[in-house]
């Protein structure tokens, strides 16, 4: 018996159309991932916005409003552990699930998470999802087009990195839930209780979020420098970035064989923990809402644990609220710079203050190019470093002027849970649960573009890049 004839012509116009949306969706991840990126960002936010808006999400069985659902949501995916209400009391057990599943999510980055799942099902990763991949862990592949010089990861790379992903998440999280269940055990809480409470914070510490699960957050452990030592790690490996880890795992102890990227990120990141750790030290040290009261071994630890959470960690034991209006600029300095490239911390990145310190280092001697560890970094990667620090400041200048004028807030606190905010760290003066609902949107899209990068922002809203077969005169303008 022969086909309906109209009813084949329909299945041929359905297979076109998905053989259609299907060519649409390849050109869009190869030609631009980084606007396939956003694009994948703005779906997830949506999607956790409309979970978080069930009623079954929130303590109280009604529907949470439209401003605490998509700030949460994009809290969440973008790993900043701000909130405008208390995520402990407001949400019910399953607006907590959403909240593990969505950090673990935005903390591994939607396109290294769907290559991984395709590295699973197809066994091998094909070069247009190595180049979807490799754009996620290197910001110069974040535009279409060949990229110059060497790279952060190389393509042939992208799977045994991708593995490192994958199992560096899973490993370090399980290590860190087995540590922290005594730790919370001993520490007074019930051991039914811990069970959820050690994975969660596991993974708040390890995606560089904050989010506490249980009600007055760290301040019963305080004095708990076991504990506290456990969480300052899990921030730590998760913020100096996956390609570290890489590097770290594949060579280990040997440290010449280790990348310039990896060198910058340590070195960085060391420098700016005992930094931040001695400034709160000298600043705090007679405060007595903070450190005033305690002893001189237990300020040094809660001055080096302040220091690793500005860095984008967001846990807190001590109210910033209450810390120095010179603290809370050292905060925003430490916040603004954030952790390493390609990571769960967010900010401008240790390597790319590494590299324009560098640079003003080799123009202070007169140097011709920008040189360290016998590598010599490329001036593309300066003006990528330079674009960095100058979008991100312009982000955060706009949304405090925004902010400052619909509060009318002291511009210090405006400006620290801004930065904050962009840099994905969490910690906030307080001011964050007092905004109205217009200062909400404003501050979850800075969020939502400190997350995504100001580089892969940049990348996705400018035009595909041309190539100049000319150059024009030269003139050199009056600098400084």
């Amino acid at each position: 018996m022969m086909a309906d004839p109209a009813k084949r012509r329909t299945r041929l116009s359905f297979a076109e159309s998905a053989k259609q949306a299907w060519d649409t969706l390849r050109q869009v991840t190869t030609s631009s991932p980084a606007r396939f990126a956003v694009a994948v960002f703005v779906i997830l936010i949506l999607l956790f916005t409309a979970l978080f808006s069930l009623p079954a999400a929130t303590a109280t069985g009604r529907g949470a409003p439209l401003a605490d659902a998509l700030f949460t949501a994009v809290s969440t995916i973008c790993v900043t552990g701000l909130s405008t209400v208390d995520m402990y009391s407001y949400w019910s057990p399953l607006g907590h699930v959403f909240t593990y599943i969505g950090v673990n999510v935005g903390a591994l980055g939607v396109l290294t998470l769907a290559s991984i799942l395709g590295l699973v099902i197809s066994k091998r990763l094909g070069l247009r999802a190595k180049l979807i991949a490799a754009s996620d862990t290197n910001p110069l592949r974040a535009h279409g087009g060949p990229v110059n010089e060497g790279q952060t990861v190389r393509l042939g790379e992208v799977g045994q990195l991708l593995a490192t992903v994958a199992l560096s998440t899973l490993v370090i999280e399980a290590a860190l839930t087995v540590l922290l269940y005594p730790a919370l055990v001993w520490a007074g809480v019930p051991p039914i209780a811990a069970l959820w409470e050690a994975p969660y914070y596991a993974a708040m510490s390890f995606t560089n979020t904050g989010f506490v699960p249980n009600a007055n957050g760290l301040v019963p452990f305080g004095d708990d420098y076991f504990l506290l030592t456990i969480l300052m790690t899990g921030v730590f490996l998760g913020s100096i970035g996956f390609p570290v880890i890489f590097a770290l795992t594949r060579h280990r102890w040997h440290v010449r064989r280790w990348s310039l990227h990896a060198k910058l990120t340590l070195i960085t990141t060391m420098i700016l923990f005992v930094a931040g750790a001695a400034a709160f030290l000298l600043l705090e040290f007679n405060n007595p809402r903070t450190f005033g009261s305690m002893d001189a071994w237990d300020t040094t630890f809660q001055a080096f644990f302040l220091s690793a959470m500005t860095r984008s960690g967001g846990f807190s034991v001590v109210p910033i609220g209450d810390l120095h209006g010179s603290s809370l600029v050292v905060g925003s300095m430490l916040m603004f710079v954030g952790g390493g490239s390609a990571s769960t911390a967010g900010g401008i990145k240790v390597t790319t203050l590494a590299v324009l310190a560098l640079a003003v280092w080799s123009e202070a001697k007169g140097r011709q190019s920008v040189e360290a560890f016998g590598r010599r970094i490329p001036s593309d990667v300066q003006r990528v470093a330079l674009s960095v620090v100058a979008w991100g400041a312009t982000i955060v200048a706009l949304s405090t002027i925004t902010i400052a004028q619909i509060t009318q807030a002291p511009v210090e606190r405006v400006l620290f849970d801004v930065i904050s905010g962009f840099a994905t760290v969490g910690l906030s003066t307080g001011l964050t649960a007092e905004l109205p609902d217009p200062a909400v949107y404003v501050l979850a899209l800075t969020m939502f573009m400190g997350r995504v990068g100001t580089v892969t922002l940049a990348a996705a809203v400018a035009a595909t890049s041309r190539s100049q077969l000319y150059s024009l005169p030269v003139e050199r303008p009056i600098v400084g």
